[in-house]
């Protein structure tokens, strides 16, 4: 480990682990041969599978599983829940005030740079998610998404076009 890593004593380090400068892990899973760049924060009871490339300042929180050999491209942003609010009856929120809502990215797949993934979603195998998309529902598996909110745009045909 550097000095400008910040890695909790809970977290779990699969065998061949990258990791860049400026990264913030706490009660997190990652499998082995994955990659990490900076300014990447992983979440407790988040996990992150084997041969997975997680891109500079991405926010994986509390609630997300990512499969195998998937890729997140930079900038993506996980949501963990669907009714934000700062209060409740008065006082600041605590963790008591509200419930983790999972989100699961399922092997293979790729996130593009800058994309939003909404809570209680599951992006299927080997999908592929366009750049600055939003995901508000699930993502079939072998499709491509785009837009906002992002819509199926087609499937993808062979395994050559999906590793392409």
């Amino acid at each position: 480990m550097n000095e400008y890593c910040s890695i909790a004593p809970d977290v779990k380090l699969g065998k061949g682990v990258k990791l860049s400068k400026f990264i913030n892990l706490y009660g997190c899973e990652i499998g082995d041969d994955t990659k990490i760049g900076a300014f990447v924060e992983i979440q407790k009871n988040a996990s992150v599978g084997r041969q997975c490339k997680i891109s500079s300042h991405t926010f994986i929180c509390e609630g997300v599983t990512i499969e195998d050999n998937v890729f997140i491209g930079h900038g993506v942003m996980f949501i963990n829940d669907s009714y934000p609010r700062a209060t409740a009856n008065g006082q600041l929120q605590t963790e008591a005030n509200w419930k983790v809502e999972r989100t699961v990215v399922r092997k293979g797949a790729s996130i593009g740079t800058g994309a939003t993934i909404l809570a209680n979603v599951t992006i299927g195998e080997q999908a592929i998610v366009g750049a600055g998309s939003v995901v508000t529902k699930d993502v079939p598996a072998n499709s491509i998404v785009g837009g906002n909110p992002a819509k199926v745009f087609r499937k993808i045909e062979s395994s050559v076009e999906a590793i392409k």
